[in-house]
């Protein structure tokens, strides 16, 4: 689940091919659909805190003093949202999703909705600890041109 999302060739119909031995096509049938269903989530966690971040940051740029604004807003919502989902809406995580969204703008395109996500969100949180922009963008393509694991990157 810590892999690259690889979205080359991904439907299941177009990559299975029939052998001679019905155990070993079925065993492949059910790691194939496994491995896809695991990016697919994988693409929409990213893209939801996207979004989160996203709407975040619509939010602290409309308040008048916009740190002591944003900050409230955040505890605000981490509240309310652990309250109805439960856990996973801490403050430090929608801080992360803020993050996510203030250094990767262009990864979803908000005129078109098209995602342009090609790590799992693990990875995303990793790179937005690198300050710099370059590293970071370079680390980015190469964790997803050389499939690296959340614990190579």
């Amino acid at each position: 689940m810590n892999e690259p999302i690889k979205t080359e060739n991904t439907d299941i119909m177009s990559i299975y091919q029939k052998s001679e031995n019905i155990l070993s096509d079925i065993q492949n049938i059910i790691e194939t659909s496994q491995r896809q269903a695991y990016h697919a989530v994988d693409t929409i966690l990213s893209q939801r805190n996207w979004l989160i971040g996203y709407r975040i940051a619509e939010e602290e740029i409309d308040g008048s003093d916009r740190a002591e604004y944003g900050a409230n807003i955040i505890k605000k919502l981490s509240k309310e949202l652990t309250a109805q989902y439960g856990k996973g809406y801490d403050r430090s995580n929608l801080y992360h999703c803020l993050r996510f969204y203030k250094e990767f703008p262009q990864i979803v395109d908000t005129a078109c909705r098209q995602s342009h996500i090609r790590l799992s969100w693990s990875h995303y949180r990793a790179l937005s600890q690198v300050a710099d922009s370059v590293a970071r963008s370079w680390y980015e393509k190469e964790a997803y041109e050389q499939t690296w694991s959340v614990r190579t990157l």
